[in-house]
């Protein structure tokens, strides 16, 4: 099938793109740039998308899926649903599932649940078996079936003999390892510990819980050479570590939520369990951090740690809740909502942290919008006004702080593997 989008503000950063024009697309392969002649297209075939802009597919990098071993709270399917209607073309899922990612037929089973969908699914091998941090998954194995990088999610690599096996065998297939980072004899609470937990009577988590376990692997991959990648950081002092690693030239990156450089530990007054999660909501002086990381590139990247859970599990005393929300169809949206209309990130910024950084961490290649290429693209309306509604989304949870937020900025289209999602439906293009 042809299509033909009109009027875009065409960017891409890697192909140096950035130009108002329309976009032929043939069979899944952009065919055509330019002005094009709309009277060669069927009606039903031509989108009028002036003043939006397209962007290579978004990418984020921290998704769990739960599948499988909680088809309860989301499928691979669902998942990739909501990353559609989120804007995302590709995620990464998170290898805390039930068996975890520690083995080929498990990474074989998630890719053939994936199969024929518009989005990319790329596993995450555990770093440990069954992440216990006892002995080294079969990294080879997991390479080969498919994974790109390696994380015990959820907790932190065990000991440093572990991390330091782990970083020395996934380097000789460049992946990464993805780090939660959080030292497990400090991480006995329920909420960041400050002024606001002692009021609320709750245990905390000291910041200093997420430093030393990013100074430790700060130093390991400077001992071993190889890459570490930081996930959903959330402390002043691990932003700082991460800026001065980058510095000294050791191969360390980073991500930051979106509740993350938006909530501080305020909200968690309201005993709301969709406001825990850990790392949990830090305070004010932790989120300037954050978005000061965004600004000078200390952080790499945007990325949701969709983390969905039932409405009986949150709905229980707040230390007891799980922790987690989902992230996959706000994320965007919020991140244009309080970075790009208040003058923190450009566009271009945005497509950095959102598509091209999280793809270049994880080896992937960044998808290009020029002739000849695979069509795999997000089309955005920065301007679109609208009110988050967890009862339309494609998730199978509902566990998130943003319900009726008001927001300006979504994804109207995405397309990519001779596909399109567009007005809340999958097409076949």
């Amino acid at each position: 099938m042809d299509i033909l989008l009109k009027s875009m503000n065409l960017l891409d950063p890697g192909s140096k793109v950035n130009e108002v024009a329309d976009l032929h697309i043939k069979n899944g392969v952009i065919h055509k740039i330019g002005d094009i002649d709309s009277s060669e297209f069927d009606e039903e075939n031509i989108f009028e998308f002036s003043g939006k802009y397209c962007v290579p597919g978004l990418f984020d990098m921290h998704v769990h899926l739960r599948e499988p071993g909680r088809e309860d709270k989301e499928t691979v399917v669902t998942g990739c649903n909501s990353s559609a209607a989120g804007g995302f073309t590709g995620i990464a899922c998170m290898p805390n599932t039930t068996p975890a990612i520690d083995s080929a037929e498990v990474v074989n089973l998630i890719l053939q649940k994936a199969k024929d969908h518009l989005v990319d699914v790329y596993p995450v091998g555990a770093v440990s078996l069954e992440r216990k941090g006892e002995a080294l998954a079969p990294i080879a194995e997991l390479v080969e079936a498919g994974a790109v990088a390696f994380s015990d999610d959820g907790v932190a690599v065990k000991t440093s003999a572990i991390l330091r096996n782990a970083m020395e065998y996934a380097g000789m297939y460049n992946a990464p390892i993805i780090e939660h980072c959080e030292d497990p004899s400090l991480d006995d609470g329920a909420m960041n510990e400050s002024f606001v937990s002692t009021q609320l009577g709750l245990p905390g988590i000291p910041t200093v819980a997420e430093d030393i376990i990013v100074a430790r692997d700060i130093l390991m991959a400077e001992y071993t050479g190889q890459r570490i990648h930081i996930a959903h950081i959330s402390s002043k002092n691990s932003i700082n570590l991460v800026r001065e690693a980058k510095a000294k030239g050791i191969k360390v990156t980073a991500e930051i939520t979106p509740h993350h450089f938006t909530l501080t530990d305020d909200s968690v007054k309201t005993y709301d369990t969709n406001y825990k999660m850990n790392p949990p909501l830090r305070s004010n002086e932790d989120v300037k951090a954050g978005i000061e990381g965004l600004k000078d590139g200390t952080i790499d990247c945007i990325a949701s740690d969709h983390a969905p859970h039932k409405v009986e599990e949150k709905e229980r005393e707040f230390i007891y809740a799980p922790n987690g929300i989902t992230g996959l169809e706000t994320q965007l949206g919020i991140t244009l909502n309080e970075l790009v209309h208040k003058g923190i990130l450009s566009i271009e910024d945005v497509v950095y942290k959102l598509s091209v950084n999280p793809r270049k961490i994880l080896n992937i290649p960044v998808p290009g919008i020029k002739v000849g290429e695979n069509a795999n693209l997000t089309i955005i309306d920065d301007k679109e006004i609208w009110t988050v509604d967890l009862s339309k989304t494609k998730s199978k949870s509902k566990n998130s702080p943003f319900d009726k937020r008001l927001l300006t900025g979504k994804a109207i289209a995405v397309i990519n593997n001779k596909q399109m999602f567009c007005d809340n439906e999958f097409k076949q293009i």
